[in-house]
């Protein structure tokens, strides 16, 4: 459990959906190319005026980090919360975290949910990364082959973890697909269903970042509002279909009837 508690959160690699449907690629042409940018971009405005602005993760990367282990099996305020706590013990830098009292520490981590000693470990094997490697935030935020490798230490980030660090701490204009975008985007038409969840990934943020401006405030935007939309309302279970602003563009919404 210790080792692979937190890949079943959005955070990190998810199981697939059990779903065989696909759908037909889409043309590569130039007006073709248009159109779906245009269509991506207007999905994304109508998610932005659904929600409002949304709340970005960290920019420090150590911050970063302890806001990734926080939100595994949490909630957003329960992470928050959390977070706080620990600001609040001044131990939001690796070196901090690494002299402030365990009682304090342990009592600050708590406060994101269950899975305290899981979250504490990972903490300190982060604390110990980031001590060792105090040029890693300007590593990460280098060549892009020289920033994977030294995320790798990392096991508890997952693939899309790293991604996330990559993009919001580092600069890179590289979309995550956890879960809850994953789920979002096939469901609008995005990439071709796998049993195997990385390849689907993959296949998912192909298609999304052919629609996206190489920007990194592009792909943040992209991100943040998928994943919000599949955390709220385009849900596993259950999908709030009636009140989705992306429903009369959505076939997802049709095969989901179809399966009811």
């Amino acid at each position: 459990m210790a080792g692979d508690w937190w890949l079943e959160e959005a955070g990190g690699w998810e199981r697939p959906e059990n779903s065989s449907s696909s759908h037909e690629p889409r043309a590569t042409s130039h007006e073709s190319t248009v159109t779906a940018v245009s269509r991506l971009d207007g999905l994304l405005d109508a998610l932005k005026s659904f929600y409002g602005a949304l709340p970005q993760p960290p920019r420090d990367p150590f911050t970063l980090f302890v806001w990734e282990v926080l939100s595994a099996h949490s909630t957003p305020r329960k992470c928050d919360a959390a977070l706080a706590a620990l600001k609040r013990i001044r131990a939001l830098t690796p070196d901090a975290m690494w002299r402030a009292p365990q009682k304090k520490l342990e009592d600050s981590v708590r406060l994101a949910g269950p899975y305290s000693e899981q979250r504490l470990l990972a903490l300190r094997t982060g604390v110990d990364l980031f001590r060792r490697s105090p040029d890693l935030p300007a590593v990460i935020r280098g060549p892009l082959v020289a920033a994977r490798r030294a995320l790798k230490p990392f096991p508890q980030l997952g693939e899309t973890g790293a991604h996330r660090m990559l993009l919001f701490a580092a600069n890179h204009p590289i979309l995550p697909v956890d879960a809850r975008v994953s789920r979002v985007a096939r469901r609008l038409g995005y990439g071709q269903a796998s049993d195997d969840f990385r390849k689907q990934a993959h296949s998912v943020q192909t298609a999304l970042v052919a629609e996206l401006p190489p920007t990194v405030d592009a792909v943040r935007r992209a991100f943040l509002y998928l994943s919000q939309h599949g955390a709220a309302t385009c849900t596993e279970t259950d999908p709030h279909c009636p009140i989705c602003p992306l429903a009369r563009d959505c076939p997802g919404r049709e095969e989901l009837r179809a399966e009811a």
